[in-house]
């Protein structure tokens, strides 16, 4: 009862923050977390009444099923910009420029990162350095996706930028999980060639086979069936079964090897998009059914956000340095990379702007962070959350800024014409 009591309350603190919110001028990503914050355990939560709000963290973990889900949806959404007809347009423009903002962002946070550490000592190990320099790759896709579909932006920066979302994550996986291992090797003191370089790459194919074969697996069981209700309850089947096949682990020798949920989800939808005749229509119906799984997901991630990393001055000046150094890395290297594909000029002078919001994957790698390296660990999980906490309040304004100056943002003249007719009949 407590449970649905949660759920409830989470969905109603979304959505009547958006409304309040609207009047801003400001995105609907930001009224959610708004609101997850507000029922969290620093507002409502402090009551202790269980149903109104979130006491503690760990209140909030117990949902983390649903924020897989909605991960899962997310990244099979993403996989839909994919489409061959639409790569033959954008595809080697994404791909270059993907690898340039994400490995710039890298190389920068890095590089001031170990100066950090050579300026704070032992207060700031080189581990540490390293792995935000990883953490730094990933961009947040779901806060990119709900702004592009809330003000359905379209234009030449949109179809390039939701591709390169996906891109990077993919990119931030296998630089974590390489940093991870050049950081495991420093500590124990042995290299090992397989556990830096096979271990990443075998996963992200793993990941990536296990996607296609769920994509022309659920491309096939759609010929079963002919109503648009059973095949859109087979594609949420799909995807669902997806997102638990990657919580899964395969031992292959002396090494245990992780799905990622998000290259999985991805790769299903690419697939199925491309093999499935009437995919687009059934994503598009996807994607409506799955407007309150977001608004749960950004809800909890507002209630997850931990406040208390204010009180460290040192983690605040950190953070600081860090937000910044990631922010030029994503500009400086989408402007290179877009440049070099002679893209169009918005594309160049906005593009690093939209790729600034950060979330779901970087919180993951933090997470995975703090069970593997103690201290250190929890020193990165702090950094990286009070970056989150910045960069989910005002990333998704500045994407939506991006789009609006590239002009891919623009009144719906629909609900005109809408207004018009209704008046038309009331005069007659």
């Amino acid at each position: 009862m407590e449970t649905l009591y949660a759920i409830a309350v989470c969905l109603l603190a979304g959505l009547f923050m958006s409304r309040l919110i609207k009047q801003l001028k400001l995105p609907a990503v930001t009224a959610y977390l708004i609101g997850g914050i507000l029922i969290g355990p620093y507002c409502l939560g402090r009551l202790g009444i269980q149903g109104l709000g979130f006491p503690t963290h760990e209140s909030v973990v117990q949902y983390k099923l649903i924020s897989d889900v909605a991960l899962g949806f997310i990244a099979f959404s993403i996989g839909n910009e994919f489409r061959l007809s639409q790569l033959k347009k954008t595809g080697h423009q994404a791909v270059v420029t993907a690898f340039f903002e994400a490995l710039t962002a890298t190389f920068l946070v890095t590089i001031v990162m170990i100066i950090l550490h050579f300026i704070l000592g032992e207060k700031f190990p080189l581990e540490v350095a390293i792995l935000l320099g990883a953490i730094a790759t990933a961009t947040a896709p779901a806060a990119t996706l709900m702004v592009v579909r809330q003000y359905k932006a379209k234009g030449r920066l949109t179809d390039i930028l939701l591709p390169v979302v996906a891109l990077d994550d993919a990119i931030a996986l296998a630089v974590f999980a390489i940093f991870s291992s050049i950081v495991n090797t420093m500590k124990q003191g042995n290299f090992s060639l397989g556990s830096v370089i096979l271990e990443p790459a075998l996963e992200i194919i793993l990941s990536l086979v296990l996607g296609a074969l769920l994509g022309l697996l659920l491309t096939l069981g759609e010929k079963f069936f002919f109503s648009n209700s059973k095949r859109l309850s087979i594609c949420l089947t799909f995807v669902i079964l997806a997102t638990a096949f990657a919580m899964n682990t395969i031992k292959l020798g002396n090494m245990e090897l992780e799905f990622s949920s998000l290259l999985v989800c991805m790769m299903l939808g690419t697939v199925f998009c491309n093999t499935c005749n009437f995919s687009e229509e059934l994503m598009a119906k996807t994607d409506s059914w799955t407007a309150p799984i977001f608004i749960l997901f950004f809800v909890f991630s507002g209630a997850e956000l931990e406040f208390n990393v204010f009180t460290d001055i040192a983690i605040v000046g950190a953070g600081i340095i860090y937000i910044l150094t990631r922010c030029a890395g994503k500009y400086i290297g989408a402007s290179i990379g877009s440049r070099l594909t002679h893209c169009d000029a918005n594309i160049v002078k906005y593009l690093g702007v939209t790729l600034f919001p950060q979330a779901g994957v970087a919180l993951g790698m933090s997470l995975q962070a703090t069970q593997t390296m103690g201290e250190a660990g929890l020193l990165v999980r702090n950094i990286t959350l009070f970056a989150v906490l910045i960069y989910e309040m005002i990333g998704p304004l500045l994407t939506k800024i991006s789009l609006t100056k590239a002009g891919e943002i623009t009144a719906k003249p629909t609900v005109v014409k809408q207004v018009n007719k209704g008046r038309e009949r009331h005069e007659r």
